[in-house]
């Protein structure tokens, strides 16, 4: 397994953490760790990945972002067994669904924006022992400044303001992170996923579909791939989505 390339994905059980972790996980050569909130959902999640036709590793790690606990556990877990994390996604994220003013603001950026980069920063010297570090942030087109002030662009027209807020934040993160790594040969990346089939938005049926617009998160996931698999270098410190990149 020292001989694999070492993903850690969080929020890994459903949406573009999942049908990452299987697009990944179905190329050889590849560990993939499931970092999951609930640990139930995490080992449910790797029993239907292990149906697919994997020809790479799993295991499953209790991650909860907001939780720095959690957070510590999971390094000193993942330090204990690999030594590194070749690729760290940090896919974890959350629009809140159902609640609303100061609470629906503290739940968006915790998830969001905290938690990503302080699990992140946690994992960054598991990152330096790779001798190719990858790390990438998932974002959103509806988080780009440039597109939101953009009155042609189709996303300047959704409102979802606290996510788009958050979104801003983890670019501004991202933007940091690659200019203060660089220098140490991780690839840092902002990436799109587009409006795919996913809970982030809710449980129901209406809400995974977007009302029927969401596409399959399996684009997202080949796409994510490229990145992981060296094939979007050029790219590196910018915001990418799956035919190009976006304004920041």
């Amino acid at each position: 397994m020292s001989e694999s390339t070492i993903v850690l994905i969080t929020g890994a059980n459903s949406g573009v953490g999942y049908a990452t972790a299987e697009t990944i996980a179905s190329q050889p050569g590849y560990h993939v760790i499931l970092a999951c909130r609930d640990i139930s959902k995490g080992n449910q999640a790797r029993s239907r990945l292990e149906t697919t036709n994997l020809k790479g590793t799993l295991s499953v790690l209790q991650l909860d972002v907001e939780d720095d606990n959690s957070i510590s556990k999971a390094v000193n877990s993942v330090s204990e067994k690999f030594g590194r994390v070749d690729v760290f996604i940090s896919n974890a994220g959350t629009t809140s669904p159902g609640s609303t003013g100061r609470d629906r603001l503290q739940k968006i950026f915790s998830t969001n924006v905290f938690g990503a980069m302080l699990v992140s920063e946690a994992f960054i010297p598991l990152l330096l022992q790779s001798s190719r570090p990858c790390l990438i942030q998932i974002s959103s087109a509806l988080g780009s400044v440039g597109l939101a002030s953009d009155p042609t662009s189709e996303h300047s027209i959704p409102p979802w303001d606290e996510y788009r807020m958050s979104k801003a934040a983890l670019n501004m993160m991202t933007i940091q992170m690659h200019k203060r790594l660089k220098d140490q040969n991780v690839r840092v990346f902002a990436f799109c996923p587009g409006l795919v089939r996913s809970k982030l938005r809710g449980d129901s049926e209406e809400a995974v579909s977007a009302q029927g617009h969401a596409g399959d998160p399996m684009e997202s996931g080949k796409a994510i791939l490229d990145i992981v698999a060296g094939r979007r270098d050029e790219y590196a410190g910018k915001f990418v989505w799956k035919d190009g990149y976006y304004p920041w």
